[in-house]
């Protein structure tokens, strides 16, 4: 049989666990005063140690599986049959190398059969605990192992769920952003997480008008996602050209307070652009207020009312304001203003503002990239919330 490097080291560690043992047995007898002879000890520990530890580990799996009390009792029964054979072994061993004084075979078995004993009960001991011991850990490696893959399974089916309702939810912006003439519309929408509370769009109202929509659902996540979903459904259910910008967020404001959970809520923009008479009609339902810079200057629209989804009552007004070559305006969620930095300084409506006034010669889409990558840099690209923007610039 070949014996293998890794089973010759386990053998001579064993050899040296044999040998501190009887250093610890001579070092106790000498302790209690009683004569010694340190050779015999040695002898008896490593005859003992490479009979019983090999026999007690191929035994080990008769008792391994036994519940507690019926392990020990098979085990004991096994130590027993052993216990003389081993004893009678042991003891010619040392007779022949190192018998603790001159003595024959026959006295030395009648009168030296304490330690060997004592000797081969604990070894077997130690072994069985050691065994049982490291079979219950083994277990409960296995147990913790397949928890950990049944986790990380878990983990890599929710991701894969949350990539889905990110694709659906994709799906729900606008694909292609419809144009009026003399005006460009562009939008921008970064998630803080695999899936958003915010949302925007752009669709046509008659040949000549555009609905202009953003809207930010309290919280992240999948709830606030599935929230949104609802109330672009809403939108696109109510919307109309012949109703007002203040009447569709009545209407999506009494749905959502009939439906909604409590504790959510829903911050609304919407806004009607008409490319003949270059106006828009907007109602402001508890998101930032927009920037428009026009003429060189800017200034916020800050007419508004009450976050959808609270207030069933709530009666909501429209404003209107007239856009000339030139103009734009930056409609955006909470996700851009309160975007923090390093010091814990929200970015705040008059960066936004401050940003508009200097980037207004750009297109739209210009505006939207680089506000966001602005907002980004400010924040260290580790945004809080949901970020949206849309730009309307009149040309």
């Amino acid at each position: 049989m070949r014996v293998t490097l890794s089973s010759l080291v386990r053998f001579l560690r064993q050899q040296i666990v044999y040998i501190a043992i009887s250093a610890i047995a001579g070092a106790v007898f000498w302790a209690i005063g009683q004569e010694i002879n340190p050779l015999t000890i040695l002898v008896y520990s490593i005859v003992i140690g490479n009979i019983v530890v090999p026999v007690t580990e191929r035994s080990h799996r008769f008792y391994s599986q036994k519940p507690f009390p019926y392990n020990w009792l098979f085990f004991l029964a096994i130590l027993l049959v052993l216990l003389i054979p081993v004893y009678v072994f042991s003891s010619v061993v040392v007779w022949l190398l190192a018998p603790p004084s001159p003595q024959t075979l026959e006295h030395l078995l009648r009168t030296g059969w304490k330690f060997p004993v004592l000797i081969t009960f604990v070894a077997s001991v130690l072994i069985f605990l050691y065994q049982t011991t490291k079979e219950k850990l083994e277990r409960r490696n296995i147990e913790l192992q397949r928890s950990v893959d049944l986790g990380t399974a878990q983990l890599e089916m929710q991701e894969q769920e949350l990539q889905r309702a990110r694709e659906i939810q994709q799906s729900l912006l606008p694909k292609e952003i419809p144009q009026l003439p003399g005006f460009e519309v562009a939008g921008i929408w970064r998630p803080a997480r695999a899936v958003s509370g915010d949302y925007y769009d752009v669709f046509k109202l008659g040949g000549h008008k555009l609905g202009i929509c953003v809207a930010d659902v309290v919280g992240k996540g999948v709830s606030a996602a599935l929230l949104m979903a609802n109330v672009q459904a809403a939108v696109h259910a109510y919307a109309s050209e012949s109703e007002s910008a203040a009447w569709l967020c009545g209407k999506v404001n009494t749905l959502l307070y009939e439906n909604i959970a409590i504790g959510k809520f829903v911050t609304f923009f919407y806004a009607v652009l008409d490319g003949n008479a270059r106006t828009l009609q907007y109602c402001n339902a508890g998101n930032p207020y927009p920037v428009l810079v026009s003429r060189g200057r800017t200034r916020l629209l800050e007419e508004g009312g009450a976050v959808l989804g609270v207030f069933p009552s709530w009666t909501y007004e429209d404003a209107t304001i007239e856009l000339w070559p030139g103009d734009r305006l930056l409609l955006f969620t909470d996700g851009i203003t309160e975007a923090s930095g390093p010091d814990e300084q929200e970015f705040g409506e008059a960066n936004v503002a401050e940003f508009a006034r200097t980037n207004s010669s750009r297109s739209a889409g210009e505006l939207n990239s680089r506000l966001l990558a602005h907002v980004s840099a400010f924040c260290g690209d580790h945004f809080q919330d949901d970020a949206t923007v849309v730009v309307i610039a009149a040309n």
